[in-house]
Order: C-alpha cells, then sequence, then structure tokens
C-alpha cells in the first residue's frame, strides 16, 4: 500500500491498518502468544526493536506511547506553548533510547491493558487526525511548529505506517513459531 498523502487516504489506511492489527492479534494461537519472541537466528533483523520487543504487549505499548507523543505534541503546539515532537532528552539520534525507556516503563503492564490503551489512542489519534483540514495535514509550512514534513507525515507514521511495522514484526514471530519444535 502506498503511503498516504491526502487526508481520506490517511484515515482509510490507519483504519484499515489497526483492523489488520486486531485480527491477526485475535488470530494468534495461545503457543504464538506464550512464546516470547527471539529473532536471533535472523541476520536480516539487526535493528534494535528486533532484540527489545519480547511480547504482543511490547510492541502494543511502543504504538500507545508513539501515539501518545503526537496526541502531546499537536494540542500544546496549537495553544502556542512550544513543544518539541519528542520529550527531553530524547532526540532524534536518541530516540532509540525512548523506545527503551517506553519498553521498561510498561513491563508491569499487562497484555489487556495493553490493548485497552491502544485501542483508546487510536481512536483518539484518528479523531485528532479529523480535526484537520486536506491541507492542513499535507502540506508543506501550513503550522510553523512542525518544520519541514507536513503535519499528516507524524499521523502517517504513527499509524499505518507503524501498523504495517508491528504485523509485519508479528507475521515473524508467527513464522518462527511454526519453525521451532
Amino acid at each position: 500500500m502506498a503511503r498516504p498523502t491526502t487526508k481520506l487516504d490517511l484515515i482509510e489506511a490507519s483504519n484499515s491498518g489497526y483492523e489488520s492489527l486486531m485480527a491477526f492479534i485475535d488470530s494468534m494461537t495461545e503457543r504464538e502468544l506464550a512464546t516470547s519472541f527471539d529473532f536471533s537466528e535472523d541476520e536480516k533483523k539487526k535493528e534494535a526493536h528486533w532484540q527489545r520487543d519480547k511480547n504482543l504487549r511490547d510492541i502494543l505499548i511502543h504504538l500507545y506511547e508513539w501515539h501518545n507523543l503526537t496526541l502531546n505534541w499537536v494540542p500544546s503546539n496549537q495553544k502556542g506553548e512550544a513543544r518539541s515532537y519528542l520529550p527531553k532528552p530524547y532526540t532524534w539520534k536518541t530516540y532509540g533510547q525512548m523506545n527503551l525507556f517506553f519498553w521498561k516503563k510498561h513491563q508491569n503492564t499487562t497484555l489487556e491493558e495493553a490493548k485497552q490503551m491502544l485501542k483508546q489512542s487510536h481512536e483518539d489519534i484518528m479523531k485528532l487526525a479529523e480535526s484537520f483540514s486536506n491541507e492542513e495535514l499535507f502540506s508543506k509550512g501550513v503550522f510553523d511548529w512542525v518544520g519541514g514534513s507536513p503535519l499528516g507525515s507524524y499521523f502517517v507514521s504513527n499509524t499505518s505506517s507503524h501498523y504495517m511495522w508491528a504485523l509485519k514484526k508479528l507475521k515473524a514471530h508467527r513464522k518462527n513459531c511454526k519453525t521451532v519444535k
């Protein structure tokens, strides 16, 4: 699927991606849910997240926390309260450390809590996206606080693109579960 470039595409891709992710999760077996993620044998999976996330809860919490980055950043800046997208002390060079912070923060969060948190944050981020016009979302320079990218690119990255990332990871886990006896 092509990266959304209109509000309509963003809404459709985000909702479709979320529904696909939830349908896949609903299809996961008890064995898949109980087996820790382990991608250490796959030389192509060397990015930090392949080692960080150990189960479905970790993925859902990651999505939830990134939703919250947008849900906090946009309204603050709309009210004139200058806020950077990533919370201090993190930068785009150190956001991996932030992801690890999110992971550690939620090690006592249950899977059911994570599902509910993600469901609510998905609804909230979609509501926020709906509040903008196509022009506001996908034209550069509309909001000074966004920088050089259109606002919609943040929504795309934290919804449809992130849902595809999560689904890819869960499918890789399912494949691993089938090959391990």
